[in-house]
């Protein structure tokens, strides 16, 4: 496995990590980690980054609703999976207009919405402009110490999605393409063995998934012998960019997913009748379901 290593967005990454590897087969599967393979996100969202902005912004008077619209933003809608900092600027600008005024909301909305970067260096650099992201820095910083407590025996992969990566790479190279930390999705896969199934693994430092998935395409793997596999539009997104293909995970009914994905999806992949009628009915289903 070669691990890569850039906050997204970044263009200090080592490039020489896609320039060394070499693929094994013509076709290539890209998945993402959190909320796709491992579930992990919904327990991240409501055990650590709702409750710990909540906290940092004392906002316990409304923290029941406060909560709710948070796990809406960030796991039951199109805006799924977005970057922690994105997320918070939008859950605070509605807490400012519907409960108590949020100082500075109006300077982290905006670099939230125009940074090259979002991650806990960049924030730190803005710690000059407003008092606001020291605390949206603290807040991030106490997401990961909480994260870091929680119990390993919650953390697991989906049903299905083991041994459909197992078979899967019989056939397949295969991709981590994840805006984790690096960390975590190695110490998750290592220690489900899922690591064995995969050839590259990029993680948050190396860049966007967009990025990673037009440096497999440089790698010499056609368009349309790529496949990301994700739970989020942001996962979507990223291939759509790259012109590649896109099989959705769909939250709620992951196992019924990675079935669909090990019994047909990875059939039409190989054999090229994913794109068109097949790969629209699933785009269909994904948004319906996140609607």
């Amino acid at each position: 496995m070669i691990l890569c290593g850039a906050e997204d967005g970044r263009q200090d990454y080592n490039m020489n990590v896609f320039d060394e590897k070499k693929k094994k087969r013509d076709f290539i599967i890209c998945v993402d980690s959190d909320g796709c393979v491992m579930d992990t996100m919904n327990i991240k969202h409501i055990r650590c980054f709702g409750p710990c902005m909540v906290d940092e912004w004392n906002l316990d008077k409304w923290r029941d609703e406060i909560l709710e619209r948070w796990n809406v933003i960030n796991l039951f809608s199109e805006t799924r999976g977005i970057n922690r900092f994105k997320g918070l600027a939008m859950m605070l600008s509605e807490v400012s207009e519907k409960y108590t005024e949020i100082a500075g909301i109006k300077a982290l909305k905006t670099w939230s919405e125009d940074s090259p970067e979002l991650s806990n260096d960049s924030c730190e650099k803005m710690l000059k402009v407003d008092p606001i992201f020291q605390k949206a820095l603290n807040w991030s910083r106490k997401v990961n110490e909480e994260i870091a407590k929680l119990p390993a025996e919650e953390i697991k992969p989906f049903d299905g999605a083991k041994d459909a990566l197992d078979k899967a790479h019989e056939l397949f190279d295969i991709a981590v393409v994840s805006s984790a930390n690096p960390e975590a999705v190695n110490e998750e896969w290592e220690r489900f063995d899922l690591v064995k199934n995969v050839d590259i693994l990029c993680t948050q430092d190396v860049g966007s998934k967009a990025y990673c998935i037009s440096r497999l395409l440089d790698m010499g793997y056609n368009y349309d012998h790529i496949l990301m596999c994700g739970d989020a539009p942001g996962d979507e997104k990223a291939a759509e960019d790259n012109g590649v293909l896109f099989f959705p995970i769909l939250v709620g009914k992951e196992k019924e997913s990675w079935k669909e994905l090990s019994e047909a999806g990875t059939k039409r992949f190989s054999e090229g009748t994913f794109a068109g009628e097949y790969q629209d009915k699933l785009k269909k289903m994904f948004h319906e379901n996140l609607s």
